[in-house]
This record gives structure tokens, sequence and C-alpha cells, in this order.
């Protein structure tokens, strides 16, 4: 018998169910009318969702596949622009099978102020076959001088964000932009000419390189390869550069394999004695060409490794008379301050990088004290202490003397003031007369415009007209001395016109390929190993 609650009525006595509680606490809170506001406002959810996205959506910008940068306004340009890396720019410098490519890439760059205002210059010495001049010309004279003892810092500071290049020394990095060449010429007693006679010379450099990517045919053709690189790179023109990027990274590529092939060694022929010339200059070449690749995502393949062992190999390879010999003799051989200055300038450069050199700091200090004991008591540097005039009455190698000093920092040392003044006093420079020698002067113009001040100034009203008044119209220049015998020991350049294009090109770009330290700066060094 089923019990039933009496205060339930029905109908028909049969049992109501009892009532729904949820139900009648939607109604209460008025759930109807809360469903209807809910699809309400997700319709207008919708209907906003879509204006945003498809009225006002921001239209995409232009993303170029691969942008080459350099030392133009288009360098400039590009190195704000994001790059996407899906474009390789590839060649194969010889028949060796590895490839060497570019890759282009987005960056924050920034360019440090450093320590040591300046580092790389590039000289060249003359070429004669199993000649005592080597690549270069003797001068006479041998003394020695005290030095300071301090050594040069490396990268500090910030810059100025334009660079494609994210780690740079401020004496590389100011080369990198239109505005900053224009105001050094203008600041350092240049004209627009010497910029409008670089880019004649550097397109002439261009249009003469050889297929495996050589600048030169023949027993030195790696000496004029990095020779034709440092005319690049003094203009900041690299492997991202828009008109001589691919030129330049076939250049690369080319010392890069000469490296593979022969363990670090950079020659074209080392049966030759002065192929000690040629490691140097090569040497010189890849390390700016490393410094700037490092932060560019350019990169060339081996290109570190190459530099680090050709490098450690000029250390390793150190005359025990402090200098360095034909065919890197350890001990005897010829040695002479011409083949020295070239070694000085490519530690200088490689320096510059992140490797770490075993022996560097005592190489430098063996090599200057080498250097300095070359010098007349009447300020100018002589040759070798078997060959000190080489038949002249002038010492050819003074401008060499100064700047091994001044690159490394001792830019103060006596030894240097001497130099300038006996340059001052002796120096003539006549493009088609016999005072035409174009590798003594290209030495003198780098350490006069380091001297800075009024030796510079005095020396630029003698140097510069006679360059840009001789240059053909098709960039080269044209051969020096006006048919007299030039007043040098190994005048090469007289007949090879990619030496003396090179040579010329790289002298045109003294007003802003490094920075003056008016006469030497004292600083602070990073450990150099």
């Amino acid at each position: 018998m089923k019990e039933y609650d009496s205060n339930i009525k029905t109908d028909d006595c049969t049992p109501s169910e009892p009532a729904n509680n949820r139900n009648r606490f939607w109604d209460n809170w008025g759930g109807p009318s809360l469903t209807i506001a809910f699809f309400l406002h997700a319709i207008v959810l919708i209907l906003g969702a879509y204006w945003v996205f498809q009225v006002t959506r921001i239209p995409d910008k232009a993303d170029p596949s691969f942008i080459q940068r350099g030392g133009g306004d288009d360098g400039e340009r590009a190195a704000n622009t994001n790059v996407k890396p899906n474009r390789l720019r590839t060649i194969t410098p010889t028949s060796n099978p590895m490839r060497v490519f570019v890759n282009g890439a987005t960056s924050s760059y920034i360019i440090p102020d450093q320590s040591d205002k300046f580092a790389e210059i590039s000289p060249l010495p003359s070429m004669e076959s199993g000649s005592p001049s080597g690549l270069g010309g003797p001068g006479k004279g041998r003394a020695h001088g005290p030095g300071d003892g301090n050594r040069p810092g490396t990268i500090q500071g910030i810059g100025n964000g334009k660079m494609p290049f994210g780690v740079l020394p401020t004496v590389l990095g100011g080369r990198c932009t239109m505005e900053d060449r224009l105001q050094r010429i203008k600041e350092n007693g240049g004209n627009p000419q010497c910029e409008e006679a670089v880019i004649k010379g550097l397109r002439w450099i261009k249009g003469n390189q050889k297929p495996d990517g050589s600048f030169a045919d023949g027993d030195y053709k790696v000496a004029m390869t990095g020779l034709a690189l440092l005319a690049y790179f003094g203009h900041c023109e690299t492997p991202l550069s828009e008109e001589f990027g691919d030129s330049c990274t076939k250049g690369i590529g080319f010392l890069v394999n000469i490296g593979m092939k022969n363990d670090g060694r950079l020659a074209s022929n080392y049966a030759q004695p002065c192929w000690s010339y040629e490691h140097a200059i090569a040497t010189y070449a890849l390390g700016e060409a490393l410094t700037f690749s490092k932060d560019s995502k350019s990169e060339i393949p081996y290109l570190r490794e190459i530099t680090e062992k050709a490098g450690q190999f000029i250390i390793d390879n150190q005359n025990v008379d402090n200098g360095w010999a034909y065919s890197y003799a350890l001990s005897g051989g010829h040695t002479d301050l011409s083949v020295a200055g070239w070694q000085i300038q490519a530690l200088r450069a490689v320096s510059h990088t992140d490797i770490k050199f075993h022996g560097l700091t005592k190489a430098i200090d063996l090599g200057l004290k080498y250097t300095n004991s070359h010098q007349d008591k009447s300020g100018g540097y002589g040759y070798a202490n078997t060959n000190l005039s080489g038949g002249l009455d002038y010492y050819t190698l003074t401008g060499v003397g100064m700047l091994c000093n001044q690159m490394w920092g001792k830019g103060n040392r006596p030894e240097v003031n001497k130099g300038a003044k006996y340059l001052l006093e002796n120096s003539k420079f006549e493009y088609n007369g016999e005072y035409a020698d174009l590798y003594g002067h290209y030495y003198e113009s780098q350490a006069m415009m380091q001297k800075g001040g009024d030796d510079w100034k005095r020396y630029n009203t003698m140097f510069r007209d006679q360059l840009l008044n001789n240059q053909n119209t098709d960039g080269s220049w044209k051969a020096p001395g006006g048919g007299q015998k030039i007043r040098a020991v190994a005048g090469v350049y007289a007949s090879n016109d990619m030496y003396r294009t090179c040579l010329c090109t790289l002298m045109m770009e003294v007003y802003y390929r490094f920075l003056s330290t008016g006469g030497g700066i004292r600083t602070t060094r990073q450990s150099l190993l």
C-alpha cells in the first residue's frame, strides 16, 4: 500500500510527480533572458573579430630573399632590413670541390669603439723572383731606440648601430658608410675626387679578376689576390656588398682553397724563397675577411680555420734574429725589414679576430725590437744588415718602421718621431719622375696619416694630387717614372698593372681606412696569448 502526501492534489487519485527544483531556480533568476543575451553577445563578438582581421589587417612588408650590403648607400639601407636566409649564393673558386657560400641575414648591428685606434694597413713590397729584394726594396741604416712597453687594447664601447657587422673595431667600421668616408676625407685633407678614384680603381680590379677567383697569373697570384681583397676591405666592400660581393667572395674562396691544400700555408710557388711575402699578405687579407664576416652571417667555410693556421704559422716561424726570413727559415736565411713589416701587419689583422694565438705577444715584442734595430741615427729605416743602402741615398723603408710601431700602439716612441722628421726633410714624390717609389710612399702615406697634425698636412700636400692626376680613365694607374729610372731598389710595380693599381687604390683609401692616432696612443690591452 503506497503512502501519498495529503498536500498534493490529484485529479484521478493517481499520485503526481515531484516538482523540478532546477527549473524553478533557472526561472526564478531569469534564465530565458540570459540565454538570449548570451547569443546576442556571441554574434557581436564574431562580427567584431571579422572586422578587426579583415578590415584593419596590416599589409605584409616586402621581404626580399637576399639583400647584399656593403660600403655604399645600399649597405646602409639594407642594414635595417629583415632578410630571409632562403637564398644562397654559391661559388666554386677552383677545381677543389669545397663550396663557398654566403647567406643573407637579419641582424641588429653595433660597432663598438676600441682602445687602440689604429689597426690594418697594407703596404706591398716588390716581386722579384729569388731576389733579396722580395716584394719590396731596401734602404739603409740601423740603430736602436727605447720603447714604451704598452700594448694596445681591443674592442670596447658602443657604436652607431648602422653597419652590417656585429663587432668591428672602430678603425674598420668607420669605412662602412658613404657619410663616414666623405667626412673623413674632408677632415683629413682629401677631396671628392679621392673617393671617385677609389671606386674607379676597385672596378678595374674587379674587371680583371681571373675565373679561379684570383687577381693575377703567374707566381704571385696569391699576393695579388691578397692585395685586391685588402683594397676591397679598405672601402668596406665585403661578400655582402652589392657591386663587389661576388668578386670578394671568390677572392676569399681562392685563398681559403690554397690554405686547405697546403695546411694553412699561403703562396703561389713554395720554391720561390720570397713566398714569405705572399703568405703574410694573404694572411693579412684573411684576417680582415674574418673580422668583417664574424657577425654578418656571411661566413665562408674554413675561413676561420685557415686564418688561424696561417697566423699561427707566422708566429711559429719567426727567425732567431727576431725578424722573418725568406722561406721562413728559423735560423740563418735572408731576413729584412720589408719581410718583417708584412708579418707584423698580418699579425695585427688576425689579432682583431676572436682567435687566440699562442705566443703572439712575444712575437710582436721581438718583431718590433727587430724593426727598430734598422733605424739609422738620422731617423730613416733601412732594409737589412747585409744590404743597408741598396745603392740609394735614401732610406726607403722609413714608413715601414714607423707603421709597425704605430699599429701596435707605439706611435709615441722616439723612433716614430725621428722617422717623421726624416720623411719631412727627405721624402719626395714625383709620379712621372725618378721620385716615384710607390712602394715606399704607400708605407709613408700610412705612417704620416697616423702621425697626424702638421706632419700629415705637409705630406698630404705632396702626396694626394700626384696620385689623382695619374689615374687612367679605365681606373688603373699608369706606369710611374716617366721613362726615368725610379729611385727604388725593386720597382716591379712599374710593369705590373694589378700590383700598381691595388697599391694606388689602397693609398687613396688612407683618408678613411683607419683612424689617425695623432702621434700614437697609450692603451690598456686585452690578454694576447
